[in-house]
């Protein structure tokens, strides 16, 4: 059987929400589900900002088992790869200025979530995960094949300056990638986050507006690595 952790650990990455379910403390015995946008940690563990009121906080609070289903389109749900993460979600220090940061360049709708006390972020530990890749093509993983050692959070601390070098400095790369890697001519980019795997890009194409995700060949764990990586990208795309 193929080894599908690292097709599973991609899709997670390309993905930002998902149906968050938690055990009901209304309904006992009862799932309840609701929307969740997420951002990885450059742990690759999902991490959700929620509020204190919010049922499925409560919930959290008496039983922190939780399940993520995360999945690709809405066209064909059942033809499609969809991927189910199990795990616990923790509550973690809100402002970590690094996470913060990589938060809001993903979802920056959420920045006046942060003058709310009652917000919080969480994170889901992950223990299991099914991913379902399409027909015949589906297996259990385990939150080794997700988890990134513990040597990534220098990448963390410095993402931020990469990704700020890259949009002022190298827009003109981002461009040639996007063109060269997923045949998308863009009129403007931004990138929004770099990680041991890859990075994701804000692109305008046309009226259009997504995100793309990139995938580096090999891991990076530093800003060295990480242009290496670039550089080589810019080789393929021939800049």
């Amino acid at each position: 059987m193929a080894n599908l952790a690292p097709e599973a650990k991609q899709f997670l990455r390309s993905t930002h929400s998902g149906i968050l379910s938690t055990h009901s403390v209304k309904f006992d015995g009862y799932p309840f589900g609701s929307v969740a946008p997420f951002v990885l940690g450059h742990d690759c563990q999902p991490v959700i900002l929620i509020s204190s009121i919010a049922e499925h906080t409560k919930n959290i609070m008496l039983n922190p088992k939780v399940s993520l289903l995360v999945f690709a389109g809405t066209e064909d749900l059942q033809a499609n790869a969809r991927l189910t993460l199990l795990g616990s979600a923790v509550k973690i220090e809100k402002d970590d200025a690094d996470l913060r940061a990589r938060y809001l360049r993903y979802l920056p709708q959420a920045a006046s979530y942060f003058d709310m006390h009652d917000f919080a972020f969480y994170r889901i530990n992950l223990t299991h995960a099914r991913y379902i890749g399409g027909f015949g093509n589906m297996s259990w993983l385990s939150s080794d094949d997700f988890f990134s050692p513990a040597v990534d959070s220098l990448l963390a601390a410095q993402e931020t300056a990469i990704i700020d070098h890259m949009n002022a400095d190298h827009v003109h790369s981002l461009i040639a990638y996007c063109q060269h890697f997923h045949q998308v001519e863009a009129t403007q980019v931004q990138m929004l986050g770099l990680d041991s795997d890859g990075f994701d890009v804000n692109v305008n194409h046309g009226t259009e507006v997504k995100i793309l995700r990139f995938n580096f060949d090999h891991p990076i764990h530093d800003a060295q690595s990480a242009r290496a990586a670039l550089v080589r990208m810019s080789q393929l795309a021939k800049i």
